[in-house]
């Protein structure tokens, strides 16, 4: 048996995961992320695939995060007509996130244009893809559920384990089985954390892996405790509404959103904080909150007894608001506080959560909560920064805003947390450690803890490098 790896995408960075596993000259795709960045960097990595269309024999898709399945639409617009692998929740998600890229690419291409014709400009840029090639993409997508071994290929099975991240997340256990040889590859996708609400902790798969793809996006931090984490976000709300304030929170529309949600309404419930209107102002976050209510197989025990026992919905209560048109979007910039608004996009580069920011970055009595991960280049990491001044639709504002950062909200297991999940596995076959989808400090903080910790085989893999199994 032949067998290699190598990445093409999320490569000593977070975002655009790409990587290809090849047995004996058959190539499997492991993700098929958009990068997310500056947008001429975004832009070149996105429109080169390093791939051809036709050497692939077959797609896993983890989750349905864009940064894991942004670019399934540019495969099936390029020629692909193989399956694309994934749970079903995960299916039902990544069609949300293909079919929304898809639009804000459209906005996008007709305010470039608009914007080159006043100038008098010459505008050639076209979108990735269209909604059309989106659905062509969930079109070819089989869902498989969790611990349901299935045949991809010849010799190769594919059986999906609860990564714990987001809805629908899954490590993709990778068994291939050729000339009595045995090969088994664990790729985590994103790895979650034990004790989040909503979704169970991460699977440990019984069988002993030979290599594990392994994420390594905080490599190089602990995440705060979620005790402290719930008394912050209190404390951020009894302040909000002492100044008559506004909290604005960038947060991805699947998991992050569901997950505040259900923390205030604790919250409110338990007395702690008054109620304050609470608007998600994200269509594509209502309709993620809808596929929440029909995924119940990936719920943890707590949540299922809410919702099947005592028929009681955990994301939704009486100072919640869903909008959806852009003119109730637009109202809320008038709405007096105190007012709390969860908006994606949860890097701040797209969508609604830009003219939030317009309308309130200014303002001292606004609290910005920065509660995931924000990559290299985004405006988000530079709010998170606290860069004095920020540039948004071209335009500068000063950042007088309080920004506050909670990461204990995170759905990436920090290093200390996947030690702990890489102890839990038998690794007595293991060989190799393949460290993916992480900034260089993050990685190298992240190889040397886990040598230290007893796995002395850990490889930081280079962008386009082939690495032998």
């Amino acid at each position: 048996m032949n067998a290699n790896f190598y990445s093409l995408g999320a490569a000593e960075e977070v975002t655009g995961s790409k990587h290809v596993l090849e047995i004996d000259g058959q190539s499997y795709l492991i993700d098929c992320g958009a990068f997310q960045g500056s947008r001429a960097e975004a832009e070149q990595k996105n429109r080169n695939f390093g791939i051809a269309e036709d050497r692939i024999e077959g797609v896993i898709l983890t989750h349905g995060h864009l940064d894991h399945c942004g670019l399934l639409p540019l495969l099936t617009k390029r020629g692909y007509e193989g399956n694309v692998y994934a749970t079903p929740a995960s299916r039902d998600i990544a069609s949300l996130i293909m079919m929304d890229s898809a639009n804000i690419q459209a906005r996008d291409a007709k305010y470039l244009k608009s914007q080159a014709q006043k100038k008098g400009q010459k505008f050639d840029w076209t979108p990735l893809y269209t909604e059309q090639d989106a659905i062509k993409a969930v079109s070819q997508t089989i869902g498989v559920s969790y611990n349901r071994p299935m045949m991809i290929g010849d010799g190769v099975n594919l059986e999906f384990h609860d990564a714990g991240h987001i809805l629908g997340s899954a490590i993709a256990h990778i068994k291939v089985k050729k000339g009595g040889e045995e090969l088994n590859i664990f790729a985590t996708g994103d790895l979650g954390r034990k004790g989040k609400p909503i979704i169970r902790n991460p699977a440990i798969p019984a069988t002993p892996p030979d290599y594990i793809i392994l994420e390594s996006t905080y490599g190089n931090r602990r995440h705060d405790s979620t005790d402290d984490a719930i008394k912050k976000l209190a404390d951020m709300a009894r302040y909000t509404v002492e100044k008559k304030g506004k909290i604005l929170i960038p947060a991805f529309a699947i998991e992050r959103t569901q997950e505040l949600v259900y923390y205030f309404h604790l919250l409110v419930d338990e007395g702690i904080i008054p109620e304050v209107p609470i608007f998600v102002d994200s269509p594509m976050a209502t309709n993620a909150t809808t596929i929440f209510q029909v995924h119940p197989e990936c719920y943890n025990q707590e949540i299922k007894d809410a919702f099947v026992k005592h028929h009681k919905n955990p994301f939704g209560f009486n100072s919640l608001h869903f909008t959806t048109s852009v003119q109730e979007s637009k109202a809320l910039n008038d709405h007096p506080g105190p007012l709390i608004i969860i908006s994606a996009d949860g890097m701040c580069e797209a969508g609604r959560i830009q003219h939030h920011l317009i309308h309130n970055i200014q303002d001292p009595n606004t609290t910005i909560m920065i509660v995931g991960f924000m990559a290299e280049n985004t405006l988000g990491r530079r709010i998170r920064n606290r860069e004095k001044e920020v540039r948004i639709h071209g335009d500068l504002y000063k950042v007088n805003a309080r920004v506050e950062d909670i990461n204990a909200f995170s759905a990436h297991a920090d290093y200390f947390e996947t030690l702990e999940w890489l102890q839990a596995l038998d690794t007595s076959r293991l060989k190799g450690i393949f460290l993916v989808h992480g900034e260089r400090k993050a990685q190298t903080h992240l190889k040397k803890y886990l040598e230290e910790n007893g796995y002395p085989n850990v490889e930081i893999i280079k962008y386009g490098k082939t690495y032998e199994l």
